[in-house]
C-alpha cells in the first residue's frame, strides 16, 4: 500500500452501522400455550461468502424505529450495519440530509450505500423496521424508493415488520373497499395488505404446515409462537391479487385478545413472501414485531425469517464472456450506466468466463490497474466448470496490489470461469450514534482494472 496516498484520502462518510444496544421492546411471559423452552445450537450461517460488502442492513431512520440493535442478528452471528437517525420527536434537518447522503449517494460514494457502482446489491438483505410507512416513504422521494427496488430487483432480499410490510405492499384496502396506493408503496410484494387497527396486543403465531422457516428451527415441536408483540400491522389478503410465487409462512392466532378486535383477521397471514425471479431477491413481510425478541420461539421466528430472506439471494451470474487477446477493461462509474463495464466495489466479485480450446499449453490470466493511482488490493480467482470464489478456487492469486498473473497448464478444454474480487474496503468505526465509514472510502465509487486472458 502507498501509506502517504491513503492518509491523503481518509475522510468520514457520514453513513451507517450496527449499534450493539439493547432492544426497547419488552416481552412478556407467555400466557398461553405454556411449553418447553429448549434453546437449540444456533442455525450454522455461511455469511458474507459470495461477494457482499456484510450480511444485513438495517433502516432505523426517518419514519421507523430508531433501533440500534438487532438481536436476531446477533444470534446469527451476521455482519449488520444499521440508519439510525433520532427518533420522531427529535427529528432534524441534519438526519434528512444524513439519510439522504447514505441512501441517495453523496461525492464519496455516487450510488449510495445499498447497491455497489454497477447497480448489485451491496448487502445480502435489508431489514426494515415498524414504524409509519408514510413517514418513511415520503422523505425517499421516487429515487429512494427506486433504490430499495433496485437492490429487490438485482438479487438482494428483504425483510419487513409492520411498517416495513405496508412499505413493501402494492397496495392497502380499505374497510369501504377503496384502494390505498398512495405515492409511498413500493411493490417488491406485488400483493395486497389489510390494517389490523389493533394497538399494543399480543398475539399467537402458528407457523404455516410445510412453511420453509421449519427448516431452521421446531418453534418448540408445536409450530406455534406465543405473544408476539403487535401494534397497529398489517395482514395479508389471499382472495385479493395474492402472487402466483407468493407464500404463507405463518397466520395469525388472535383467540386470546381480550376484547376481540371489530376486524375478524384471525387465520389470515401474519408472515409472508414472495420470490418472483430467479434473478430477484426474497421479500419477507411480517404484519407484527418479532424483531426485538432476545430468547425463545420469538427469536427463533425472527431469527428464521432472516435465514430464509438470505437463502432467496441470486445466483452469481458473470458480467461476460472474455475473448482471447483482447483486454476487457472495467473502468466506468455509476452514472456511465453500462454495468458490464463498471468497476468493482468493495468485498464484490465481478464473474467471467472463457471458452478454453482443446490443445493449449497454458491458459494466461492477467489482472492489472487502470488508473494512477492502484494501491487497492484485486484477488484473481479461477475454476473449470463452476463459479470461482475464494473457498473453492482451483487457481488464485491473493498477493496484494491489483497486478496479477494465472498460468493454467494444460488446461481441460471447456467453460473456465475467471473472478476479481476486491479486498480493500472501508473501516467502519462504531460510535454511540450510528457507524462512520473511514479509511478507503475512495473503494465506494469503484475500482478499475483490466483483464486479460491469452494462450
Amino acid at each position: 500500500m502507498k501509506h502517504t496516498s491513503l492518509l491523503k484520502r481518509t475522510a468520514v462518510l457520514t453513513a451507517v452501522a450496527l449499534m450493539l444496544m439493547p432492544a426497547g421492546m419488552p416481552e412478556a411471559a407467555a400466557r398461553k400455550r405454556p411449553k418447553k423452552n429448549a434453546e437449540p445450537v444456533p442455525v450454522k450461517v455461511q455469511t458474507n461468502d459470495k461477494g457482499y460488502y456484510k450480511d444485513i442492513w438495517m433502516d432505523s431512520g426517518i419514519g421507523v424505529s430508531s433501533r440500534k440493535d438487532l438481536p436476531a442478528a446477533r444470534y446469527l452471528g451476521l455482519e449488520i450495519e444499521a440508519l439510525v437517525t433520532a427518533p420522531k420527536k427529535e427529528l432534524s434537518f441534519v438526519d434528512t440530509v444524513v439519510q439522504n447522503e447514505v441512501l441517495l449517494g453523496n461525492p464519496l460514494d455516487e450510488n449510495g450505500i445499498l447497491l455497489y457502482p454497477d447497480g448489485a446489491p451491496r448487502f445480502r438483505c435489508i431489514y426494515m423496521n415498524g414504524g409509519n410507512a408514510q413517514a418513511l416513504s415520503r422523505p425517499l422521494g421516487d429515487r429512494g424508493r427506486q433504490i430499495f427496488k433496485d437492490f429487490i430487483h438485482g438479487g438482494g432480499s428483504y425483510v419487513g415488520s409492520c411498517a416495513g410490510a405496508f412499505f413493501a405492499t402494492q397496495y392497502k384496502l380499505m374497510d369501504d373497499g377503496v384502494k390505498d396506493y398512495g405515492p409511498n408503496y413500493i411493490g417488491i410484494w406485488p400483493g395486497v395488505v389489510r390494517n389490523s387497527n389493533v394497538t399494543d396486543k399480543r398475539h399467537g403465531v402458528r407457523i404455516e404446515p410445510g412453511s420453509p422457516l421449519l427448516k431452521y428451527y421446531d418453534f418448540g415441536g408445536d409450530n406455534y409462537v406465543a405473544e408476539v408483540y403487535h401494534n397497529g400491522g398489517c395482514y395479508g389478503i389471499v382472495d385479493t391479487l395474492w402472487p402466483a410465487a407468493g407464500e404463507v409462512l405463518a397466520r395469525y392466532d388472535i383467540s386470546m385478545l381480550d376484547p376481540q378486535p371489530k376486524r375478524k383477521f384471525d387465520g389470515t397471514p401474519v408472515i409472508w413472501s414472495v420470490k418472483e425471479k430467479e434473478e430477484w431477491g426474497r421479500v419477507i413481510s411480517c404484519g407484527s414485531h418479532p424483531e426485538g425478541a432476545t430468547s425463545g420461539d420469538r427469536l427463533h421466528l425472527m431469527s428464521a425469517m432472516l435465514l430464509y430472506a438470505m437463502e432467496g439471494n441470486a445466483p452469481a451470474h458473470t458480467k461476460g464472456a472474455l475473448v482471447f487477446g483482447e483486454p476487457r477493461r472495467m473502468d466506468k462509474a455509476t452514472h456511465d450506466n453500462d454495468p458490464a463495464y463498471t468497476r468493482i466495489g468493495d468485498r464484490q466479485y465481478h464473474h467471467f468466463t472463457v471458452e478454453v480450446p482443446a490443445g493449449i499449453d497454458t491458459l494466461n490470466i492477467q489482472l492489472s490497474g487502470v488508473a494512477a493511482e492502484t494501491d487497492f488490493d484485486l484477488y484473481l480467482f479461477a475454476n473449470p466448470d463452476d463459479f470461482a470464489f475464494r473457498e473453492n478456487a482451483r487457481y488464485q492469486s491473493i498477493s496484494l496490489g491489483m497486478k496479477k498473473n494465472l498460468a493454467i497448464p494444460a488446461p481441460k478444454p471447456g467453460t473456465y470461469y475467471i473472478s476479481v474480487f476486491c479486498a480493500t474496503t472501508v473501516t467502519a468505526i462504531e460510535t454511540d450514534k450510528g457507524t462512520r465509514y473511514m479509511g478507503r472510502v475512495d473503494v465506494l465509487n469503484g475500482v478499475p482494472y483490466e483483464i486479460k486472458v491469452w494462450h
